[in-house]
């Protein structure tokens, strides 16, 4: 009787993976700053790292899917590293303005041109009607950034 358990145990917990992995997939999707399911507002991910500053992607060299969440490059070397390894170049806290996550934990529009790479990770910021917040990151970086880190956490686990 116990084995007959143990085999039901398996094929309950083997048959719960896709709904675990389709579960976080639509928790990204709502979850993150997305535009019709693409990220950083069509923005290269990976050109951040690579040339220090924001490049539009390109539909036509493809869309990767990573967990419900498209991203465009600006190049196809630039899509295959982002393959390799989507963590080291996804925006932190979903793509939403990172000073805002710090300040009060909303979720804030972003200038995908204004931006700070901190710690090998991509922040990105709001910057319209004389508002830059990337300046006042840099004000108190540390503490806003332990603050956007546990706000985050709230939202998205």
């Amino acid at each position: 009787m116990r084995l007959k358990n143990l085999f039901t145990f398996l094929a309950l917990s083997i048959s719960m993976i896709p709904a675990f992995a389709q579960d976080a997939s639509v928790n990204r999707k709502k979850q993150f700053n997305l535009d019709e399911g693409v990220g950083i507002q069509g923005y290269d991910p990976v050109a951040y790292f690579t040339i220090g500053k924001a490049v539009k992607g390109k539909k036509d060299i493809g869309v990767v899917y990573h967990q419900g969440v498209n991203y465009y490059f600006s190049t196809a070397e630039n899509k295959e590293a982002f393959k390799k390894n989507p963590a080291a170049y996804e925006p932190q806290y979903g793509g939403w303005c990172a000073y805002a996550m710090g300040n009060d934990g909303s979720k804030v529009e972003i200038d995908p041109e204004t931006f700070k790479i901190v710690g090998g990770k991509l922040y990105l910021f709001y910057n319209r009607f004389f508002n830059n917040t990337l300046k006042s990151w840099n004000k108190n970086e540390a503490a806003l950034k332990a603050k956007a880190d546990a706000n985050w956490q709230k939202i998205f686990h």
